[in-house]
């Protein structure tokens, strides 16, 4: 019997692959269409009307602050006049911001293109849509799926960018994000699946109400800083890297592809060990500072050594190791910080700050080229950097903990209370919050001491 509770558990059903899929596609194009220009931009830009360094970084930068401003409204608006609307709209938007960068002939056109591509906020509805068509206990897995689209779409953008810079311009690139934008728009209305009813999930959403809970919490908030200086980071070095190749190495941009392929193929083959010692071997904040140092080491190699290929290749090498494994572990350990009923407020504030750092990382690192030239832009990131390894030194080792959803089905604010009292008592469970207007318990969990079937005793809708 318990053997065949396992497998009901263990499978996804056809919609939840079909949604996991499907809404992974969208994201996928999307964040493909941003991160295109990424490795190119700083080269094309220098024949821009207008052009200055620090409008150059602007450019890159400046859909940061649109996606940040708008990601958290455009999720809440997703609750009132449904989810595909609102991931049409912005699938619409970001398909004209880039048409008008592709059109700009002055750096103030590309950047008014940028900013639409940023207005176009999908991913906090994107995620409630992937939380409506899923079941409780396969969400975290349609979240992965997504959430791995992301991270091939960049490194496919790395290697794809320059290649495609030397067959279609940089231009053309941005008409392809364009036809990117539209395909996105094809899979809403031909294969995401319509869900049956859409309601707030505090697991996957922002909550408005819990903004001062997750604010005063300090270790999201060293968290939130870490992704932020992560991504002014990666944002703020791709102002000059192709520059760098092109000028100091010798490189055509077209030839660009050659270093990042297989330094970004090595890079995450060298990170898996140290994602297995992290989860599995429980020292979570080690790695993770290690990888905060390392990315330090990174940009003061990038610094010292920009003019010399072997040093230039390994620090990138560096830099990717690391940047490759804070950006796996980071939102693993929101996720363990947050309280059990707070996630998605927490990922909310998170991803806004990712998005903030990307537009402070070009606005500041353009400023930076212009003021210092190259070696300045690298001694700015491995200054950040030195500041969050601070900063993340006073962190709690996360516990081993996961978080657990049940569907406790229709129940009264008594009935809650008392169900959150006994839960609670279970050995493993670190939390426990039952919400009657939800109908859901939201637990953290340590999954090496709870006993699953005393926790689904209690559930009535993962049938």
């Amino acid at each position: 019997m318990v053997e065949q509770a396992d497998k009901k558990q263990q499978g996804m059903n056809h919609q939840e692959s079909r949604a996991a899929f499907s809404l992974a596609g969208i994201y996928a194009l999307r964040m493909l269409g941003l991160f295109l220009i990424l490795p190119v931009f700083a080269l094309y830009a220098e024949h821009l009307e207008g052009v200055t360094p620090m409008l150059v970084g602007l450019a890159i930068g400046v859909y940061g602050l649109t996606q940040a401003l708008l990601q958290i409204p455009f999720g809440m608006l997703s609750d009132y006049i449904g989810r595909k609307p609102v991931i049409l709209g912005g699938l619409l938007i970001f398909a004209i911001g880039s048409v008008v960068a592709a059109m700009a002939d002055t750096i103030w056109g590309v950047i008014l293109g940028r900013a639409l591509q940023g207005s176009g906020a999908i991913a906090a509805a994107v995620m409630a849509l992937a939380a409506d068509l899923s079941r409780e206990q396969h969400r975290t897995k349609v979240m992965a799926v997504i959430g791995m689209s992301i991270g091939a779409a960049f490194a496919l953008a790395m290697v794809l960018g320059p290649v495609l810079n030397g067959l279609i311009g940089v231009q053309g690139i941005f008409w392809l994000t364009a036809i990117l934008a539209l395909a996105g728009v094809g899979i809403v209305l031909f294969l995401v699946p319509t869900p049956e009813t859409s309601q707030v999930h505090r697991d996957a959403e922002t909550i408005p109400e819990q903004f001062g809970r997750v604010l005063s919490n300090v270790n999201l908030l060293r968290l939130d800083l870490g992704i932020f200086v992560l991504h002014l980071i990666i944002t703020s070095i791709f102002l000059v890297v192709p520059l760098v190749l092109r000028d100091m190495i010798g490189m055509e941009s077209s030839s660009h592809w050659m270093i990042y392929l297989p330094v970004l193929l090595l890079s995450v083959v060298l990170m898996v060990p140290f994602i297995v010692v992290a989860e599995k071997r429980g020292k979570m904040k080690q790695v993770f500072l290690g990888a905060v140092l390392a990315l330090a080491l990174a940009q003061f190699g990038l610094y010292m050594w920009h003019g010399a290929t072997t040093g230039l290749v390994l620090s990138l090498l560096l830099f990717f190791i690391a940047f490759n494994l804070l950006e796996a572990t980071l939102p693993s350990i929101v996720s363990k910080v947050a309280p059990a009923a707070s996630k998605g407020t927490a990922m909310g504030i998170y991803s806004t700050s990712q998005f903030a750092g990307a537009f402070v990382g070009g606005v500041a690192g353009g400023w930076m080229h212009g003021q210092l030239g190259l070696g300045g832009v690298f001694l700015f990131g491995a200054v950040a950097a030195v500041v969050w390894l601070a900063v993340a030194f006073g962190m709690q080792q996360p516990g081993n903990l996961a978080n657990h959803m049940l569907n406790v089905g229709p129940i009264d604010e008594a009935q809650a209370w008392e169900l959150q009292q006994e839960m609670g008592k279970i050995t493993g469970v670190a939390e426990a919050v039952v919400v009657a207007a939800d109908g859901i318990a939201y637990l953290k969990v340590d999954k090496s001491l709870v006993d699953f079937d005393l926790l689904d005793a209690f559930s009535q809708g993962n049938e």
